[in-house]
């Protein structure tokens, strides 16, 4: 049984997965309120879904590129509950999840780039060739961006996979797969991806700089 987790994006997201299959799922505008609304929403899901916390084989969460609070929500509560529970996190990058979760079951050995508006003109991006990351995410100007979809087998963007996908779920699917080829043990860094410092981040920097 895989719990999974994601408020890296504006729709925050919770999956249940069984075995591969989908008991259960729920996708809901996060923004500015993910700490109030995540524990209710796993709490609802596994309700609904007649599941005690305590059957929850592994947990699963994205950890950026995206919100700096929501990819910290995320992490520490998945932690707190795996932790409690005495289970495995398997973490991974929100741009993994979706390219490996969802993507490539149609297309498995292609070159797959995800890509999401980061503000400033730049956007995240990561390119995946098969089931590995090419690159990490990274920051890439418009003009670079233009190059790589053109290079890319598939381009998703992230702002248009939420709008009809369910990051949770991908994630879910993408630990599912991780567990069954044995390799949790390099996913178990809970360190958050966010590629670039947050900006009271920078300014205390430049300040500690002098």
């Amino acid at each position: 049984m895989i719990l999974a987790i994601d408020t890296s994006l504006p729709i925050m997201s919770v999956a249940l997965v069984r075995d591969g299959v989908l008991l259960g799922s729920i996708a809901i505008e996060g923004k500015g309120s993910r700490n109030e609304k995540l524990l209710p929403s796993v709490d609802w899901l596994l309700s609904e879904s007649g599941v005690d916390r305590r059957d929850i084989d592994l947990f699963a969460v994205t950890r950026g590129p995206g919100s700096f609070t929501g990819v910290r929500i995320a992490l520490a509560t998945t932690q707190g509950m795996a932790l409690a529970l005495g289970k495995p996190v398997c973490a991974m990058s929100t741009h993994e999840a979706i390219a490996l979760g969802e993507a490539s079951l149609d297309h498995p050995l292609d070159r797959i780039l995800v890509y999401d508006d980061a503000g400033r003109g730049e956007h995240y991006v990561t390119l995946f060739e098969g089931d590995r990351e090419a690159f990490a995410p990274r920051l890439a100007r418009a003009e670079e961006l233009d190059v790589l979809v053109h290079e890319a087998a598939m381009a998703i963007s992230v702002g248009d996979f939420v709008q009809h996908g369910n990051v949770a779920i991908a994630c879910a699917r993408r630990a599912c797969a991780i567990q069954q080829r044995g390799e949790l043990a390099s996913y178990a860094d809970v360190t958050p991806i966010y590629v670039r410092l947050a900006e009271a981040e920078v300014k205390l920097q430049q300040k500690a700089n002098g």
